[in-house]
């Protein structure tokens, strides 16, 4: 009878252990302690919308075209995520599609690609959610009258009406924009030769740029990918004929405005202190918060390209964009212009003639 009773009692406690390995535990307020199971949920720790990037430009009434947004996240643990659709709010009628993924273990980043077409002007914004974690993205929508449409002065004058395009002797193509009675290039130049063939040198490194007399290039910070939206940085030796040979660096039929040329345009604006606001890409896609007073309204879209400076140091890019003229200070220095993310101004001022600045050209 004693043997009966062991083997019962050792049955049952077998039974015992093994419900205590099969079942659940719980911490005490019935909720169900998953630290041994195995995480199949994709998680991150940081979510980095502030130093979004986005590619491309919306505007208003305009479909979509080849426009993304670039986030950074870290802390990913390497698991799956869901393909997303998020829809617009404030500005509506866009969608920002994230196409199915995995994480990489750490750090990393995801890309959702944004299409539709914006019902207005103002900022889209897209609440964007992902392992855990959310943040806030928001696009810039321009008004169509920045890209295509034609203003009109109380006299009937044109102000920010594209003409045609023209091409440099490398073969790039520049928008060109009437603004009372100067046709100017609406973008910066990219050129490596004078217009007739010769090749102005490209110059990296330091002691060289700051030593170096006569024309010389540099993309800001040696980095071919800042070519295709802000061009390329000029010394002033570059953009004077003085001091080139004779040379013209803009395409033929074209020159480096004077400085009375660039006071004629900033007149014509309302004047130096109201001017840049009106010569500025509206937004802060390419400009640094808050950029000031800028509507685009002449169509020029200034960018906020940066220097170089005469020691070789690059300097303020999105928050200050430089051009050139082609009218000596003196033995020394040259004038330029340059517009401020902070205020609304077009200023004028000279400096070192071996500083590298922005280009644009302005038809004979």
């Amino acid at each position: 009878m004693k043997k009966l009773i062991y083997v019962f009692a050792l049955t049952s406690t077998l039974i015992s252990c093994k419900k205590e390995t099969t079942s659940p535990a719980t911490n005490g307020n019935n909720s169900v302690d998953t630290t041994n199971q195995t995480v199949t949920t994709p998680l991150i720790s940081a979510l980095d919308c502030s130093g979004a990037v986005i590619t491309g430009t919306l505007k208003k009434g305009e479909t979509a075209n080849s426009v993304s947004v670039k986030i950074n996240y870290s802390g990913g643990n390497g698991k799956a995520y869901p393909a997303q659709s998020i829809t617009s709010t404030s500005v509506t009628g866009l969608t920002a599609k994230l196409t199915a993924g995995t994480l990489v273990n750490g750090n990393g980043s995801i890309s959702y690609e944004i299409s539709g077409t914006p019902v207005s002007a103002g900022t889209a914004n897209f609440e964007i959610a992902l392992g855990g974690k959310t943040c806030s993205i928001n696009i810039n929508i321009e008004d169509v009258s920045q890209s295509s449409g034609i203003n009109f002065t109380s006299t009937g004058t044109a102000i920010g009406s594209f003409q045609n395009n023209v091409s440099d002797i490398d073969g790039n193509t520049y928008k060109t924009v009437l603004i009372g009675t100067q046709v100017w290039m609406a973008e910066n130049l990219k050129v490596t030769k004078y217009s007739d063939g010769t090749t102005i040198p490209n110059i990296t490194d330091n002691t060289q740029w700051q030593n170096n007399t006569t024309g010389a290039w540099a993309y800001y910070n040696n980095d071919a990918a800042n070519n295709a939206k802000y061009g390329k940085l000029y010394n002033w030796y570059a953009v004077s004929k003085t001091t080139n040979g004779n040379k013209n660096v803009c395409p033929t039929g074209w020159h480096v405005p004077t400085d009375a040329e660039w006071t004629v345009l900033t007149d014509y604006l309302g004047g130096e202190s109201v001017a840049g606001g009106k010569m500025k890409e509206v937004g802060t896609t390419s400009w640094n918060s808050p950029n000031t007073d800028a509507t685009n309204t002449s169509l020029f879209t200034g960018l906020p390209g940066g220097n170089r400076n005469y020691i070789g140091n690059y300097n303020f890019i999105g928050g200050n964009g430089y051009w050139w003229s082609s009218t000596e200070f003196n033995a020394d220095n040259a004038w330029f212009r340059y517009l401020n993310s902070f205020i609304g101004n077009a200023n004028r001022s000279n400096s070192i003639k071996e500083n590298g600045f922005s280009v644009r050209c302005l038809r004979d």
